[in-house]
């Protein structure tokens, strides 16, 4: 008899000790999920919380405040009533008052950016950034970057699982550049650049490479990388000695801007669109 109480005390101590395992680990997630919705954000996928609801059409923002701070929005099954707080519309569930709110249309854009253009949400220098180029009612943002010194070919959207998706470096979408440099490259030097370059972060992939002009004075290649490493042509090209005067880039993959003036943007069909997600493995 008495080591069957000494059992099913033993029996109700594990469901105990199980019982509060699960609350500590609930309780952590939430943590976590807190500190999440409530740091700053790092990445440009994310909006404060009451522009996300007045931008829903839930009330004006500063009214959307208010209900934050009384404990009417609820994040992904948590409450939030402090600010700042951030969040990914295109991702979260929000809801105000038990309703959840609508997700905003995900959009596509083609822009072709002009030279001193800058491809981040918030510039402190106040330059002119890809975005305000752009007429769209929705928070958008560039897709990778592209430096202001260069132009071409850059996506603009609000979905941040495809702009993620194109700049990890595991889907290697290929991107092709005009480069035109100062004094003759051949021979030795195209062949180093085909087989790549040691910068600060490694050894450069293998590049495909064409000669479209050259002359005593200047060369300009079709340069081919499939890696998005910062400013990579312009230091795979200073790495053997050759000065950039000018850097296009003029197709993402299959999407081309020819035909698109310089500064001008177009909508992304829904067939490059679904090559996109193919690609990167969303569809």
């Amino acid at each position: 008899m008495k080591k069957k109480k000494h059992i099913k005390r033993n029996l109700t101590r594990s469901k105990k000790h199980r019982i509060h395992a699960s609350r500590s680990s609930h309780q952590l997630t939430r943590s976590r999920n807190k500190h999440r919705i409530h740091s700053e954000p790092n990445d440009p996928t994310r909006q404060r919380l009451q522009k996300v609801l007045a931008a829903a059409g839930v009330d004006s923002r500063r009214n959307c405040e208010e209900l934050i701070l009384t404990g009417e929005v609820e994040v992904n099954g948590q409450i939030v009533n402090t600010l700042p707080a951030f969040v990914d519309p295109t991702k979260d569930e929000i809801l105000v008052r038990g309703r959840r709110i609508d997700r905003p249309e995900k959009v596509y854009f083609l822009l072709n950016k002009p030279k001193n253009v800058i491809c981040t949400n918030a510039d402190p220098l106040g330059r002119k950034k890809a975005v305000d180029l752009i007429d769209c009612p929705q928070r958008i943002f560039c897709v990778g970057r592209l430096d202001a010194e260069s132009t071409g070919a850059i996506l603009l959207t609000n979905d941040s699982e495809l702009a993620n998706r194109l700049t990890h470096p595991r889907y290697e979408i290929p991107k092709t550049y005009e480069v035109t440099v100062r004094g003759r490259v051949e021979g030795q030097d195209i062949e180093q650049l085909k087989k790549g370059v040691w910068l600060a972060e490694g050894k450069t992939g293998r590049a495909a490479l064409k000669v479209l002009r050259r002359t005593n004075k200047e060369t300009t290649l079709q340069i081919v990388i499939s890696q998005g490493l910062n400013r990579q042509v312009r230091r795979m090209l200073a790495n053997i000695g050759f000065k950039v005067k000018s850097l296009k880039r003029t197709q993402i993959g299959e999407i081309h801007i020819k035909g698109l003036p310089l500064g001008a943007y177009k909508p992304l069909p829904e067939g490059l669109v679904r090559y996109l997600k193919k690609e990167t493995g969303i569809e």
